[in-house]
């Protein structure tokens, strides 16, 4: 989530301040439109400030929960997960990882602090792969831009991706793939989160507390701008797609009831993939266009675990082999998910 800075220095000892690549994309793409096609600029602006208006309230209410789940230290529950039977973490993790709100960045320390700890490599991958898929706000976006009923379905592929890992991982554990996965170096490194969220219970009365409260606004904050920026950019792409790709050409390529399509969703969105809740309203935009169902939902769920946050994440704790281990968990999952959501609609 955090902005690129990019600070060289002239003559006269000027800083440029921080250059945020999402903004600079939306003006790049703008401004394009409007030097080489200005009939639409307009159009694209209207569209774009539409979009964002009438998912406004979704988006208040997902900056709200983040900031509350935050500042109340909510992450702390995760603990309980890890408890027990190798087989009841497996199913817990799964479940944690699909429904609590946490960002990439923060699972580096969950993940670090649990391979430390010798928590079985199995509940650590079904945590793994559930946690990008699904949170509470991005339940909202998604609701907002493609249906309860996808969301709610997205949610339950997060759930299944986790069981799924975990239970996979589980079988083979004793194979050499499995055996001693953490880097040598993979407790000495950090993401920036500050003290390991592992840790902690949460506190949901936090207002009586002044740094609670100001985490409280400062996560609020932060997070609006995240999501203002980047459903922007979505938007705007959206605006684009629908004006100058031929519906046709999606149809053709990623439409239709068979299982090409959902291989080719699932192919394409890892390096098509912006984040979680950029990712809905264009999707949204590919279905009204042509897009199947099917190829929609791999789209979303294998760009959520091979999108270039949650990989590194992975990618900084773990061994090569394991990481691609990871990669193919996601991708068999995503095909998995979206042939049984094609079945379903």
């Amino acid at each position: 989530m955090s902005d690129q800075t990019v600070e060289p220095h002239g003559a006269g000892g000027i800083k440029w301040r921080k250059i945020d690549r999402v903004l600079i994309a939306i003006v790049v793409m703008l401004a394009g439109v409007g030097v080489f096609v200005p009939a639409e600029f307009w159009g694209v602006v209207r569209d774009t400030l539409t979009a964002i208006g009438s998912t406004g309230i979704f988006i208040g209410f997902a900056v709200f929960m983040v900031a509350y789940l935050k500042a109340s230290g909510a992450e702390g529950m995760v603990a309980e997960a890890f408890k027990g039977s190798p087989v009841r973490m497996v199913i817990l993790a799964a479940m944690v990882g699909g429904l609590a709100p946490f960002c990439s960045c923060e699972v580096i320390p969950f993940v670090a602090a649990l391979l430390a700890m010798r928590v079985p490599l199995a509940a650590v991958m079904a945590f793994w792969l559930a946690s990008p898929i699904m949170d509470p706000p991005m339940f909202i976006i998604t609701s907002s831009a493609l249906g309860v009923d996808f969301a709610i379905a997205k949610t339950i592929a997060a759930v299944g991706f986790g069981l799924f890992g975990g239970f996979s991982v589980m079988a083979l554990a004793n194979t050499a793939l499995f055996t001693d996965p953490l880097r040598e170096d993979a407790n000495q490194g950090g993401c920036g989160c500050g003290t390991n969220p592992f840790t902690g219970k949460p506190v949901w009365a936090f207002w009586g507390e002044s740094e609670r409260l100001q985490t409280f606004y400062a996560t609020m904050r932060d997070n609006a701008i995240f999501l203002l920026k980047w459903l922007t950019l979505a938007y705007v792409i959206e605006a684009l797609m629908i004006r100058f790709v031929p519906a046709e050409w999606i149809a053709g390529v990623l439409g239709g009831d068979g299982f090409g399509p959902i291989v080719l969703g699932a192919l394409v969105g890892g390096p098509a993939y912006l984040n979680g809740y950029a990712a809905a309203p264009l999707v949204a935009g590919l279905v009204d266009q042509g897009m199947s169902q099917g190829a929609a939902m791999s789209f979303m769920l294998a760009g959520s675990v091979s999108c270039i946050p949650a990989a590194i994440a992975v990618w900084a704790l773990v061994k090569p082999r394991v990481f691609v281990a990871y990669l193919v968990l996601g991708f068999v999952g995503a095909l998995i998910a979206g042939v049984s959501w094609a079945a379903w609609v």
